[in-house]
């Protein structure tokens, strides 16, 4: 009998070592060692392993002029903000990788998405749930996705009842944790979509662990990814989340897979956020937004009706700032609260800002604006619970500051979107042109912006501001916009 093959893992990065260490030497991480066996058995190689012509033939250097391909033809879903964050639609032969806290709302997005594409063939793989549990899931998504046909305006009952059958007609339930057990039945199945739920519990029979384990991980979604590849199918993977919000697993996960995307949002909360990490299709800082409710997840078309409040009255220390996600303009409310310190020690917090941008912008209304806030307390908060980290916000920060600490509101319908530079310079911002677009379709009356936007003389790319109703007004500096602004 052969001697059992040992190994150490690193749970962090996935480093392997013969033996165990204390300190990780490739993430300096300390005691994520964890013993695995790694003798591979002989198993019977799948099928479409075998009819692989990949594994015949070596490859050759070719010319990049000499090379050929198709045009990128695109899976469309139904979900209008799933196709913008992945840049587009699903690519064929692609591997995305879902991550997110537990109970956050991953597995009932995939399903939604499987249920809804009747005109494919997709196959819905779980290892956490049986086949009733998910039927009990999908009973709830089909009522929910009748119901929305039912609010359009003239379909007719025999309509409804056609669309009702159609919902899930494509979508085939397995529950199997074997990777070899998965690709026969895919095999017999053919599917044109495959979901993953989730890539921790598979286990294949090439290692001798447990599912979960490094080895184990990285050994299915290396099976996974071949088979993608090679057959051109699309395949998305549920991953699990450590305590440190990280995909559970060795890093390299990440780096095999062609997308990331991060489900985000607070279980006390309605609103979900499907945020792109990684994508070798598309841009890396899409966003999408959802309504979590009991009958599913709601598209949520214009982010900025859960962005920004309904207010009564005007409030002192609220302001309306115009930002970017990827591509897609929003305005987003941001609140400031300044009060005298009670205690030795001025409090510094921030919710959804970087802290260390907040003190930058604190000293820069102390030293250029003579406003005295050594001494205050200094809260900020980015509503929806959204984290945003374009600088264009600045401007609407600094407002906000200044008026909690003078206590005198910003006048309603004014938005601002401008990025400050330590010299209290009002600096020029990207896309200037969607963010006043997005401010006067949502009726705002003017905006505050950097002179350095306005295109020079001579200039070929005009700044065409008499198509938009609304008053776009210039500065230059801090000083400028605290004149205008309160007197």
């Amino acid at each position: 009998m052969a001697k059992t093959k040992v190994a150490y893992f690193c749970q962090s990065c996935g480093y392997e070592s013969p033996k165990w260490l204390g300190k990780c030497p490739s993430c300096q991480q300390w005691n994520t060692f964890v013993e695995e066996i790694i003798e591979k058995v002989n198993i019977s190689i799948p099928d479409w392993k075998a009819n692989s012509t990949s594994t015949q033939r070596a490859n050759k250097p070719v010319q990049v002029s000499e090379i050929t391909f198709d045009e990128e033809q695109r899976m469309l879903t139904p979900d209008k903000e799933f196709n913008r964050v992945l840049g587009g639609g699903i690519v064929a032969g692609s591997l995305v990788l879902i991550g997110g806290e537990p109970g956050i709302g991953k597995s009932t997005l995939m399903l939604q998405l499987a249920l809804n594409m009747p005109k494919l063939k997709v196959l819905y793989v779980s290892g956490e749930e049986s086949e009733r549990q998910i039927k009990m899931r999908a009973e709830r998504l089909d009522q929910s996705a009748v119901g929305s046909r039912q609010l359009a305006v003239g379909i007719s009952k025999s309509e409804i009842e056609h669309s009702k059958s159609e919902i899930g007609k494509g979508c085939f339930i397995l529950t199997e944790t074997s990777t070899q057990n998965i690709f026969k039945q895919i095999e017999q199945l053919q599917p044109d979509l495959v979901v993953i739920d989730s890539i921790q519990t598979l286990y294949s029979a090439h290692i001798e662990s447990t599912p979960g384990s490094v080895s184990q991980v990285r050994e299915c979604t290396a099976e996974l990814l071949r088979f993608a590849k090679e057959s051109g199918t699309p395949v998305f993977l549920i991953g699990h989340i450590t305590k440190d919000g990280m995909i559970a697993g060795p890093k390299i996960l990440e780096h095999m897979v062609d997308t990331v995307l991060q489900f985000e949002g607070d279980r006390h909360h309605v609103y979900r956020i499907l945020r792109a990490v990684k994508n070798r299709f598309g841009s890396a800082s899409e966003l999408g937004i959802y309504e979590m409710l009991g009958e599913g997840l709601r598209e949520v078309s214009n982010p900025s009706e859960i962005l920004l409040s309904q207010r009564d009255e005007p409030l002192s220390g609220i302001t309306i700032s115009a930002t970017l996600e990827g591509m897609r303009p929003m305005l987003i409310e941001t609140q400031a609260l300044v009060s005298t310190s009670a205690y030795g020690t001025p409090q510094r917090t921030a919710t959804g800002f970087d802290t260390r941008r907040m003190s930058m912008l604190l000293a820069v209304l102390e030293k250029r604006c003579g406003f005295k806030l050594g001494a205050k307390d200094v809260f900020l908060n980015i509503t929806g619970g959204i984290r945003v980290e374009d600088p264009a916000i600045d401007l609407g920060l600094a407002a906000a500051i200044i008026s909690s600490h003078e206590d005198i509101p910003i006048p309603f319908k004014t938005c601002f979107a401008g990025e400050i530079g330590l010299s209290g310079e009002i600096r020029a911002v990207n896309r200037i042109e969607q963010r006043i677009a997005e401010a006067h379709k949502l009726g705002f009356e003017q905006i505050f912006i950097s002179k350095y936007n306005l295109p020079k003389a001579g200039d070929k790319k005009r700044l065409d501001l008499s198509r938009y109703a609304i008053e776009v007004r210039t500065v230059g500096n801090i000083e400028e916009v605290f004149g205008l602004l309160f007197g």
